[in-house]
């Protein structure tokens, strides 16, 4: 910002207004007890896993002054946690996976988000298999993304048998998880109905 000011003969010129400077905040101190009031919070107000908590944990101590003379058990507040069932992996993994699958996400991004989130293969595997036993099907979530985007069957107006949009929507589902041959199956249907009985295929 300027203000004006006048010089001898009546001109205006701008003045520049000096600019605050402010000292860095010194960080506040924290202790066991104020950090396992932070796990508790973070764990309460999220969904959350180990791993993204523990990570929550180390920013917020790089934020902070860690005033104990021992260092802090960040692993051992995290197992604590978790035995007391304020996070649980698994119960995790199912919900992101049933999220991500509604909004129509194949079993690859699922899995990358699962890892992402620090989910073992193991919690990841478990949730990724129906109750039934039966294989995952690729199908559904391929069908409810092409439905939302409006893409192969689902365009409006025949536009999906444009050879360059094909191309652009075989790009995005693939970006969204979905294998290159269940993507082409359900971009080549026919009309909804011959994408829907796809998922009934073998």
């Amino acid at each position: 910002m300027t203000k004006e000011s006048h010089d001898g003969d009546g001109e205006k010129r701008p003045q520049r207004q000096k600019r605050r400077e402010y000292a860095p905040r010194e960080p506040r101190p924290i202790d066991a007890a104020q950090l396992q009031d932070m796990a508790l919070g973070y764990a309460a107000r999220y969904a959350t896993t180990a791993a993204k908590l523990r990570r929550y944990l180390v920013r917020k101590l790089g934020e902070r002054l860690w005033t104990p003379a021992d260092p802090p058990d960040i692993e051992a507040l995290v197992l604590r946690l978790t035995s007391l069932g304020y996070v649980d992996d698994r119960a995790y993994a199912a919900a992101k996976q049933r999220d991500l699958t509604a909004r129509g996400f194949g079993a690859g991004r699922v899995r990358g988000a699962l890892s992402a989130a620090g989910v073992s293969r193991d919690d990841a595997g478990a949730v990724m298999a129906p109750e039934d036993g039966a294989p995952w099907d690729p199908y559904a979530p391929a069908i409810a993304f092409a439905r939302r985007r409006r893409f192969g069957p689902f365009a409006r107006d025949g536009a999906g048998t444009d050879p360059a949009r094909r191309q652009r929507e075989m790009a995005a589902m693939a970006r969204a998880g979905h294998d290159f041959g269940v993507a082409r199956r359900v971009l080549a249907a026919v009309d909804a109905e011959a994408a829907a009985a796809l998922t009934q295929d073998d």
